[in-house]
C-alpha cells in the first residue's frame, strides 16, 4: 500500500532558469541509472525476496520507495528549472518573453539544436520532465536487473547506486546554482547510504559467495590464466593467498596454450590451489540445495500463505 505525502522528501529550489541542464537532469530522471531504473529494481527484487528473506524485503520495499521520491525530486528541479519556457511554449501569439529568457536569438537557436537531440524533450513534453534520458531515449525495462537470487541482486544494487552517485558527482559540475547543487548533494549522498544498507543485507547472508547454490569446480577456483602476451601484472587477484585461508593460494598459469595442450584442454587438470575434494563440493552442495529451500518453505503456511503477515488473511 502506497500513501503519497505532498512534502517532497528534499526541499528542491532553484535559483533560476535553466533549461539546458534541466536537459542534463533528465539523465536521472529516465536514464539507465537514474531514479526511476534504481525504484523498479529494488521493488521487482523485493517480490522474490519476500518468504525466504521477509528482512530484506522490507529493506528492499523501503528503499524503493524512497527512490520513488527521489525521482519526485528530480522531476520538481527540472519542473523549476523550466520555469517561465513551460508557460511560454503555450503561448502562440507571442513569443518574444521566451527570447528574452533565453538571452536573445542565438540563446534560442542553441536550445532549438540541443532540443532536437531528444525531441520528446520541450517538443513533446510541454516544458516538464518525460521519461527519457538527457538524449531522448526512452526508459526502458531492460534497465531492470532482477535475478531471484538475493545475493546477485544485492551485488547489483551496490553497483547501480555505485554508478548513481557517480552521474550525481558529474552532474554537480555542470551547474553553479547553489540551490540545485544542494538538492543534487542530497541524492548522491542517499546513494552512499543505500550502498552501505545494501552491502550489510548482503554480509547478513552466509555463505553468500559464490552466488546460488552450485559450488565451484576445485580444479579451476584456484587458477589464474595469464592470458595476454608480453610484460605479466601480478597482485592478490592471482598470487598468493587471495581472498582464502591460509593453504590456499593462486595458481598463476603462465602459459595457457600449452596448459590446454597437456591437460587435453583443461579436462584432466589436476586440483592445485585448494584442499578441497569434488566429494566434499558434492556434499556442500546438497546442504546449501537444502538450505536455500527450506529458507523458502518456512514460510509457506500448509492452509494459507497470506502475503501480509499482519490483520486477517
Amino acid at each position: 500500500m502506497f500513501h503519497h505525502v505532498k512534502e517532497l522528501q528534499f526541499n528542491a529550489r532553484v535559483s533560476r532558469p535553466d533549461p539546458r541542464f534541466a536537459t542534463l537532469l533528465l539523465e536521472q530522471f529516465g536514464g539507465a541509472n537514474g531514479e526511476l531504473k534504481a525504484a523498479m529494481q529494488y521493488f521487482v527484487q523485493a517480490f522474490s525476496a519476500r518468504q525466504p528473506y521477509p528482512d530484506k524485503y522490507d529493506l528492499l520495499m523501503d528503499i524503493a520507495t524512497e527512490e520513488f521520491s527521489h525521482l519526485e525530486i528530480v522531476g520538481a528541479t527540472i519542473t523549476m528549472l523550466l520555469t517561465g519556457v513551460n508557460g511560454e511554449l503555450k503561448d502562440a501569439a507571442e513569443q518574444s518573453d521566451l527570447m528574452r529568457l533565453l538571452k536573445g536569438k542565438s540563446e534560442r537557436e542553441q536550445l532549438i539544436e540541443e532540443a532536437a537531440t531528444g525531441p520528446q524533450f520541450l517538443v513533446l513534453s510541454g516544458g516538464g520532465p518525460a521519461v527519457t534520458n538527457s538524449q531522448g531515449v526512452p526508459w526502458s525495462g531492460s534497465y531492470v536487473n532482477a535475478n531471484g537470487e538475493l545475493s546477485v541482486d544485492l551485488r547489483s544494487d551496490i553497483a547501480a547506486e555505485a554508478r548513481a552517485k557517480i552521474v550525481y558527482e558529474y552532474l554537480m559540475q555542470f551547474t553553479d546554482d547553489p540551490f540545485v547543487k544542494e538538492s543534487l548533494a542530497f541524492l548522491m549522498t542517499r546513494e552512499v547510504a543505500h550502498m552501505q544498507m545494501f552491502t550489510a543485507a548482503l554480509e547478513s547472508i552466509k555463505p553468500n559467495f559464490p552466488p546460488g547454490v552450485l559450488q565451484g569446480d576445485p580444479r579451476y577456483t584456484h587458477t589464474y590464466f595469464n592470458m595476454s602476451n608480453g610484460r605479466s601484472s601480478r597482485g592478490p587477484w592471482n598470487q598468493g593467498q587471495g581472498p582464502w585461508g591460509p593453504g590456499e593460494s593462486w595458481e598463476f598459469i603462465a602459459d595457457p596454450v600449452q596448459e590446454v595442450m597437456q591437460t587435453q584442454g583443461n579436462t584432466q587438470l589436476p586440483i592445485k590451489g585448494t584442499n578441497q575434494k569434488p566429494e566434499e563440493v558434492a556434499r556442500f552442495n546438497k546442504q546449501q540445495s537444502q538450505l536455500r529451500s527450506q529458507e523458502v518453505n518456512q514460510a509457506i503456511a500448509k492452509q494459507q500463505n497470506p502475503w501480509s503477515f499482519s490483520g486477517k488473511p
